[in-house]
This record gives structure tokens, sequence and C-alpha cells, in this order.
């Protein structure tokens, strides 16, 4: 199990707080061997950054951190984050989430995953949400949901109520276990849905690809650092 995540304001970011500057190797970490890999992932929300803290990696080191704010403050911070560290991958974690209401929310999210671009970071981005990526692991679907289908949904699947328990510390961190010893969930089969998506998607902007989750390709790269 990876160590606990803290969550990290962006004004503490800009500030640059001492608490967020790299430290050294501590007294207790004896011959340790340099990871072969390190990865800095910034994600939107806490079952992100503690679903990808609890991977198993052996021979690679990494660094999650869940901020919630706006995607392309999500972004910025990213890069603050990033700046004068020697990180081999640099990730950000976001979702569409789509809120009628909201003025700009898809210029928004666009233009996030296009500075990703532009600064060399890779972006694992959803639409509608994250869960989309978590329902994968049972079953495949092609129509257009919004979170709350995702949210019943699981519910049903994991015996809980979702919205109430599921986005709690105590499930985030368990979840990637969770996944693995259901019967019923698939890693592999998660990964087929998602890139089926995503050719079904690709020649549209992304605000309207729905549903579509880039998660896999991170999880694919994090698999190849498991302990077993």
């Amino acid at each position: 199990m990876g160590k606990r995540t803290k969550s990290v304001k962006h004004t503490d970011i800009k500030g640059n707080k001492p608490w967020l500057i790299k430290a050294g190797i501590t007294p207790y970490k004896v011959n340790t061997k340099k990871p072969n890999k390190t990865f800095l992932i910034v994600c939107e929300g806490q079952t992100e950054a503690l679903y990808f803290k609890s991977f198993p990696t052996i021979s690679a080191e990494v660094k999650t951190y869940d901020l919630g704010c706006a995607n392309n403050v999500l972004v910025d911070s990213t890069i603050a984050l990033a700046e004068n560290s020697d990180y081999d991958e640099v990730w950000c974690v976001f979702d569409m989430d789509f809120k009628g209401d909201v003025k700009g929310q898809a210029e928004d999210f666009n233009s996030a995953i296009q500075k990703c671009a532009v600064n060399n970071i890779k972006c694992a981005y959803s639409n509608d949400a994250f869960e989309l990526w978590i329902y994968l692991h049972f079953q495949f679907t092609d129509q257009q949901n919004h979170r709350k289908f995702y949210y019943e949904k699981l519910s049903e699947v994991f015996g809980i109520n979702y919205v109430r328990e599921g986005k709690k510390r105590k499930f985030c961190i368990k979840l990637y276990d969770i996944l693995n010893s259901l019967e019923s969930a698939s890693q592999a089969s998660a990964i087929e849905r998602a890139k089926t998506l995503e050719g079904l998607v690709e020649s549209i902007p992304p605000h309207q690809q729905n549903p579509i989750t880039q998660v896999h390709s991170l999880v694919e790269e994090l698999n190849k650092f498991l302990s077993s």
C-alpha cells in the first residue's frame, strides 16, 4: 500500500511552501536503489490520487497529489510542481464532470488538454468522470452517461453507497486491491474497452468525447513496474 497522499493548495504551490520542496534521502532509507522511473501524477481528486498511489510498483517511484481545482489551474499547478524536478514522466488527471449551469466548462476542458500537450505533460482525462474507468472493469458502455449513472452502478457492484462511502479515503486507498480481488472485475478488459472507446471518438473535440477515458494509458505505464 502506498503512503498517504496530502492534499495541496494551489496557493501553497505558488507560494513555494517548504513542505512542497522535494526532500533528499531520509536516514532510514539505507542501501536503497535508484528507481528505474519516476512519475509525478497530479490529480483533480482524492480518488484518482490514492488509486494510482496504491499501484504496487517496485522499480518506479510514484508521487501523487490531489489538488481539487479547475482543469487549467490543475495543469498550471502540475507545471509548477514539475519545475526544477527530474521526473521521467509527468501526468495530469482530470474529468469533464459536465455541469450544465457552468459557463466555459467545455473551453476549460479542451484548453487544459492542449496546455498539457504544449508543456510535455501526459494527460489522462475522462469524460464524464473517472468512475467510467472503474465501471469498465465490469462492463462496456458507449452511451453518453452522466457521472450519476456510474455512481449508481458502482454502488451495486461494491455493495455500498458510492457517493457516501466510495469517495472516502478509507475506500479509495483499497480501490486498487478491491478491483483486483473481485472475480467480476478485470483491469485487462477495462484497458481494451477504454481503447475501443478511444477509437470511436478520436475525430471529435475532447468535450464532446463522451464516453472516453485516457486513464488506461497511465495504468499501462505503471503496470510495467509492478512488484508481481
